[in-house]
Parts: structure tokens; C-alpha cells; sequence
């Protein structure tokens, strides 16, 4: 049986984490040892869902400090990550993230997308993490054709699965708790950060003037310092004169049920790597606009509307609520996307692996 180390930086619910469960659940129901080896955020002692005890959880304290800066924190990640793990009990290595990667050393890496820093140590961080490893996976064929032409690797592309039954029973059900909580409301997941967008989206919504309507946040845990965005963000709300709702980190038994009531859900992201809650909402009948991105227009093709900028992103939006989109087109592409197929094409690429090279 191979013995699989999956390897994530958080015990929060982000897209990379929510990606390493869902593939280590489905890797074990394909009847390989999986155990997933991360970092414990803020004392966590467990991840933000229950992990089907098919897997093995390894959680590694990580306390939470207010006096470190983002590049401190993400060094000392790396480091207590390092000294936890050891490659000795396992066949394959594969780390989800540049943390992760720079702590095990020798890997297997999935690059989601890529990020910019500035800060010379980070940036060396993100260059260590796709040069050493020793094979690449990405989940887009845009993502991987950046690394192409960035440093002249070829990744092997595997999309990620959907868990779609979640996001269609959520629709099905005819639960209103979050419309009766809320009103109507156009929902972003993912938090107020920049790679989201949310300055963008926020133009939108004053744009679209539609005073029924309720603009709200869902999720947002990250590494990174993003206080003088939010609070550009706040001041450009008041301006406008919108009150956006922040949820936080919403249950995850709760998610699908907020995602199936929404109106619409924007996904204004400047990178994304596949784009994973727009694809729940398909899922879940909810209508989609992205900004048109190539790696979007791969994933979604006709699934979901496209915009640029606040001005078409609003039109785009009215659209969607006003009139919905074709809920079967949406809902064939998330079911068309299995976890089980992912686990499947990540076994068939382990045993192709000369993992003496």
C-alpha cells in the first residue's frame, strides 16, 4: 500500500485546505495510507471539518503571535513544520503550498497558482517551493503553462473534484435560514484581500444600486497582513454608503446553504489557480460572474458570465440576479469534476514518479 504525506500550512478553511481533505479522502477510499501532516493555526487541534478517519491527522502546535510580521510568521512556519516531519514513513511527499515545500525539502508540489512578493526572504520562499521539487502538479492548464514559461517546467495538470452532492442537497432543500437572516444578498467567498478583488467588487455593487440587496463576506483566515487594504476598503464602503456584511469563517456544514440562497456570487479574483467556491455554486444553482481571466475561461467556459472591470462586473451581476442562468449547464460541469477522478490521476502520476531522480 503506498503511504502518502500530504502536506498543508493551515488548519483553517482556505481553498488549498479545503483541496488537501477532500483529495486525502478520496485518495484513501482508493485504498492507499494517507495521512495529512499540518500546521495547528492559533492552537487548532483539529482541522475546520471532521477528516473521515480513513486519514490520518497530524496536527503540529502553532501558536499565534501579535508581535511577528507576516514574513517572521511564515519563516516560522517553515521551520517548526521542518523540524516536526520526517520523510522516513512515507513513500510520497506532497506538499500543497510554499510552506510546506520549503519545510520538507525533497516533494511532490501542487502549484495552485503563483503569488508576487517583494520582500526578498518570501520571494526566495516561492522560488524554492517550485524549483525543488522534484515533480509538479497544477490544477489548470493557465497555471501551468506561468510555470512553463516562468522557469521551464511542464506540470502535470489535475483538476480539482467538486463535492457537489453537498452544494445540490443544500439547493433542494428549500432551508431559507440564511435568506431569512440576511434578505436577499450577493455573496463573495474567500474574505476582503486584494487577490480577491474585493476593492473591485465592492465599485460593482455601488454600481449595481440595488438597495434590496445585502453584500456579503464569507470566510478570509490568511497568513497575510492585509490591514491597510481592509481599511481602504472600509473607508471606500462608507463613501459609498454600503454596509457590507462580514460572516467570517462560516460552519462548513452551513456553507453550501449560504452559497444555494445567495443571489448571485461574484468571483473578481486577479489569480486564481481553478477557482473551487465558484464551481460550489454551480453546484448549488447559483449564478456565477468572474472577471475573465484565462485560466476562468478554461475552467468554467459557458458556465458562468464574465466581466472586467466594476462597470460590466455590476451589469454582468444584474443580469445574473434578474434573470439566473441555466442552472443544468453549471451543475453537469461541478459533477463532471470528482474528487475520486483526482485521487485516481494523483496514483496513476505517484507510480510514474522515478522518485530516485
Amino acid at each position: 500500500m503506498t503511504r502518502i504525506a500530504l502536506l498543508t500550512y493551515s488548519s483553517k478553511p482556505r481553498g488549498g485546505v479545503v483541496h488537501t481533505l477532500h483529495l486525502a479522502e478520496a485518495l484513501a477510499r482508493a485504498g492507499a495510507d494517507v495521512t495529512v501532516v499540518s500546521l495547528g493555526r492559533g492552537g487548532d487541534s483539529a482541522f475546520f471539518r471532521p477528516v473521515d478517519p480513513s486519514v490520518t491527522v497530524s496536527l503540529v502546535p502553532f501558536e499565534a503571535r501579535d508581535d511577528e510580521s507576516v514574513g517572521e510568521r511564515i519563516l516560522r512556519s517553515i521551520a517548526v513544520l521542518g523540524q516536526f516531519f520526517s520523510h522516513a514513513d512515507f513513500d510520497v511527499v506532497h506538499a500543497q503550498d510554499c510552506i510546506s515545500a520549503n519545510a520538507v525539502g525533497r516533494c511532490v508540489r501542487t502549484i495552485h497558482h503563483l503569488d508576487t512578493f517583494t520582500t526578498p526572504a518570501l520571494a526566495a520562499c516561492h522560488e524554492r517551493a517550485i524549483t525543488e521539487p522534484y515533480a509538479r502538479i497544477c490544477v489548470s492548464a493557465a497555471v501551468a503553462e506561468e510555470v512553463r514559461q516562468g522557469w521551464g517546467f511542464e506540470p502535470t495538470v489535475i483538476p480539482n473534484g467538486v463535492e457537489s452532492a453537498s452544494f445540490e442537497h443544500a439547493a433542494a432543500s428549500g432551508d431559507s435560514q440564511w435568506r431569512e437572516k440576511l434578505g436577499r444578498y450577493v455573496l463573495a467567498v474567500g474574505g476582503i484581500e486584494p487577490r480577491k478583488g474585493s476593492l473591485d467588487l465592492l465599485e460593482a455593487f455601488a454600481l449595481l444600486n440595488r438597495p434590496e440587496l445585502s453584500l456579503v463576506f464569507a470566510g478570509g483566515e490568511t497568513l497575510f497582513d492585509y490591514r491597510h487594504y481592509r481599511a481602504e476598503f472600509d473607508s471606500r464602503a462608507a463613501e459609498l454608503g454600503i454596509e457590507p456584511i462580514v460572516l467570517g469563517t462560516v460552519d462548513n456544514d452551513q456553507l453550501p446553504f449560504l452559497v444555494a440562497q445567495a443571489s448571485a456570487l461574484p468571483f473578481f479574483s486577479t489569480k486564481e489557480g481553478f477557482g473551487l467556491a465558484a464551481m460550489e455554486a454551480l453546484a448549488a444553482g447559483t449564478p456565477v460572474v468572474t472577471r475573465d481571466l484565462p485560466v476562468l475561461r478554461e475552467v468554467f467556459s459557458s458556465a458562468v458570465a464574465y466581466a472586467t472591470e466594476p462597470k460590466s462586473m455590476a451589469e454582468k451581476l444584474a443580469e445574473a440576479i434578474d434573470f439566473g442562468h441555466d442552472a443544468e449547464v453549471g451543475r453537469a460541469l461541478a459533477r463532471s469534476l470528482t474528487w475520486d477522478e483526482a485521487a485516481r490521476r494523483h496514483l496513476e502520476f505517484y507510480s510514474s514518479l522515478d522518485r530516485d531522480c
